[in-house]
């Protein structure tokens, strides 16, 4: 998928399952039209590479850090490169390198817009120590981003 970057879900180990998901906290999707998410932002993204939900559908996981440096944010990407909606559920967790949690969010299912970005973000945190996250979308591990 073109210009997205690399992303994934928390580093711990394994995707979160379904009790993992129901203790998370809600994340919040964000639509971008056909405006790239990462190519508009001011801050740093860290992905794990695309994933294909389905045919003509992309998702990938990112850490995210602010332009300060000092806080950071969890978020999976999703490219519908369809004619038509299609709904994603997504979640994505944040560690410290040293492997700290910071938290883990998930975002019921939506609608991403035909032939447009949409984003599940997690919350903002101050923290200046790297972090990566790892994602899950509509059932597909996205992987495990780099650091950020």
């Amino acid at each position: 998928m073109s210009g997205l970057q690399s992303c994934a879900l928390p580093i711990g180990g394994a995707p979160a399952g379904p009790a993992a998901a129901s203790a998370a906290a809600t994340g919040s999707w964000h639509a971008y039209g056909n405006t790239n998410p990462i190519t508009s932002s001011a801050s740093t993204w860290s992905c794990a590479g695309s994933k294909a939900l389905t045919t003509n559908v992309l998702a990938q996981v990112c850490a995210i850090r602010s332009p300060g440096h000092a806080s950071v944010q969890g978020a999976v990407i999703v490219r519908n490169n369809r004619s038509s909606l299609y709904s994603v559920a997504a979640a994505m967790d944040l560690y410290t390198s040293s492997g700290d949690k910071l938290g883990d969010w998930a975002c019921a299912s939506s609608g991403v817009g035909a032939n447009s970005w949409s984003v599940c973000f997690g919350s903002t945190l101050a923290e200046r120590s790297s972090v990566n996250s790892v994602g899950i979308a509509n059932g597909v591990n996205l992987g495990i981003s780099s650091n950020v």
